[in-house]
């Protein structure tokens, strides 16, 4: 597994990490990457990804999903 030097100390492999170490670890990685990319453009290919949903959406291709719905399915898979 990956370990990463982080202010000197190792970090431990991730499958080794408690919940709360994952968690911090996540979320010391957004708060990172959202500091580097707070004043860049998003990528093109996100702006063609949002015009394609988009059509999808007009052409009955794709639907929006309830954010209950979508977790209590997530649920269900998971178990």
């Amino acid at each position: 597994m990956l370990q990463i030097a982080h202010d000197g100390a190792d970090i431990p492999e991730i499958n080794a990490m408690t919940a709360a170490q994952q968690v911090e670890l996540m979320e010391a990685l957004w708060k990172s990457m959202s500091e580097i990319n707070l004043n860049n453009e998003p990528p093109d290919w996100h702006g063609q990804y949002l015009e394609d949903r988009e059509q999808a959406l007009a052409n009955g291709e794709d639907e929006f999903v309830i954010l209950d719905e979508f977790e209590n399915d997530l649920r269900s898979e998971l178990k």
